[in-house]
């Protein structure tokens, strides 16, 4: 039986799971202790340290929650999906016979420098569920924009190394996307786990305003929370269209083949175009790039990262050896 909280949160924005009333988050992050408030101090390279673990004042009263690891170059980012905070990457739920691997998280900082963050409003997989402490909260519906420009303040604030390959799952890829529009000068790569794109709309025809609804109130216990995060959709797609074209660095597209994992009593008005336009929204992003790998993790569902981190680790690792070569 799993025992990852979910929920529907899913699509243009493109995260289908969150937290529902009545499950416990996993093992490994329970009774987590509440961090300490720091700030990671500049070395005498004037990056930040190895390994850190805190968090990083961007300015304007709010710090975020950052979490970096290993060595070496290009440093990995790893983006979650909407409502998610970094904890997705943090632990797995592989089942048999596939045999125990290392987290995302760790697993990449075997070979490079990763780091992780907190978005406010995001969900902690604890138990029960919680909205992160660890990044100040704010309030109001957010656009992709305001989302990029927090993760290039939270990159800049912590000294941390560029160029990056951004790793974006869900709606997170949309975020990473338009980074990567904006700042080509830091971008190393890109890899899309079961992300979305642009181009899911059509799909949804009439039942296009109920899935963001749905989107922004998946029936978390969070869903009334003036601190919950909530995303413009139509206004990131807008944005990501409006932006500059992506830089021609190497990328990779991870995809589910499983149905998505929506508690029971969701809408099958709103689910089936969801399932529909997915293989369309996956194809997309692989057309962005050139000879762009598309790895389908079997028998995953939307959380390819946590049902398949070995699969997510090699793309990584495939990708961050292309932008090494390419230099």
């Amino acid at each position: 039986m799993r025992q990852r909280t979910t929920s529907l949160t899913a699509a243009l924005v493109a995260t289908v799971l969150a937290a529902v009333p009545g499950c416990g988050g996993p093992a490994a992050v329970r009774g987590a202790p509440a961090p300490s408030a720091s700030v990671p101090p500049p070395g005498p390279t004037g990056r930040a340290p190895r390994d850190f673990a805190g968090r990083v004042d961007i300015g304007g009263g709010r710090r975020l929650w950052l979490s970096c690891k290993g060595s070496g170059g290009p440093t990995v980012v790893l983006e979650s999906g909407l409502h998610d905070s970094s904890d997705t990457w943090t632990f797995t739920e592989t089942r048999p016979p596939v045999p125990k691997a290392p987290a995302v998280f760790p697993g990449v900082a075997a070979f490079a420098r990763v780091c992780t963050y907190d978005r406010p409003g995001t969900i902690r997989y604890t138990d029960p569920p919680a909205l992160t402490t660890r990044s100040t909260p704010v309030t109001g519906t957010r656009s992709l924009t305001a989302m990029a420009a927090v993760l290039d303040k939270l990159l800049t604030a912590a000294h941390v190394p560029g160029p990056y390959l951004l790793v974006g799952h869900s709606f997170g890829g949309m975020i990473t996307r338009l980074y990567a529009q904006q700042h080509p000068d830091r971008t190393a790569g890109l890899v899309f786990v079961d992300a979305f794109g642009t181009n899911a709309k059509p799909y949804f025809g009439a039942q296009w305003p109920a899935y963001l609804r749905l989107l922004n109130g998946p029936g978390t216990p969070f869903d009334a929370d003036p601190a919950f995060e909530r995303a413009d959709v139509d206004g990131a797609a807008a944005a990501v269209k409006a932006a500059k074209p992506l830089p021609k660095v190497p990328m990779a597209v991870l995809s589910k083949t499983e149905p998505f994992a929506a508690p029971a009593g969701s809408p099958k008005a709103v689910l089936a175009p969801l399932e529909r336009a997915w293989p369309g929204v996956q194809q997309a992003l692989v057309e962005l790039g050139n000879q762009t790998p598309h790895l389908l993790a079997t028998g995953s569902d939307h959380y390819v990262q946590l049902h398949d981190p070995d699969l997510t680790i090699a793309a990584i690792r495939l990708v961050a050896g292309r932008a090494l070569a390419g230099r």
